[in-house]
């Protein structure tokens, strides 16, 4: 005995769509959003140096308490902002460095196990392209430090699956 049934197709409005615009994007509202952003641009060094200010301080309280519980996850949490605000404030190197840094400390599991001297190696190269304006990884030296932190990371961190 076979059963017959109808079926009806229900496209769902696509809500994203009619958010922004029905699908046009207009380019006056980016245009006016990168003129703000760009007169933001004075403050980013400061901005950048109060977060990394942060991270520091976070360091020391883990230096003097260890890494466990709440003492790694705020460290774990300032390297993560400065992660995603490097690149915005026109530092992708601090966004690379602090990658690096998140990789590494990433696992509550295996933060106190991470090797201490590779944690201040991260964090005093953050400091040291705040401090001498090096935005990028241009410059050979520079590519290799970047290159040697991520390496001793990977040393340290299982790969992932």
């Amino acid at each position: 005995m076979s059963e017959t049934r109808e079926s009806e197709m229900i496209q769902p409005t696509n809500v994203l769509r009619l958010k922004v615009g029905g699908g046009r994007l207009d380019m006056s509202a980016v245009a006016k959003a990168e003129a703000a952003l760009k007169s933001l641009s004075g403050n980013f060094v400061e901005w950048l140096g109060e977060e990394i200010a942060k991270l520091d301080a976070a360091r020391a309280v883990t230096k003097a308490s260890g890494m466990e519980g709440q003492n790694g996850e705020a460290l774990y949490i300032c390297a993560h902002d400065l992660k995603g605000l490097g690149g915005t404030y026109e530092f992708p190197l601090i966004t690379r460095l602090a990658g690096s840094l998140c990789r590494l400390i990433e696992e509550p599991t295996m933060r106190s196990a991470a090797p201490a001297a590779l944690i201040d190696a991260h964090i005093d190269a953050i400091r040291a392209a705040l401090r001498d304006n090096i935005r990028t990884d241009d410059d050979a030296t520079v590519r290799a430090l970047a290159a040697g932190l991520e390496e001793n990371v990977s040393r340290f961190v299982p790969q992932e699956a």
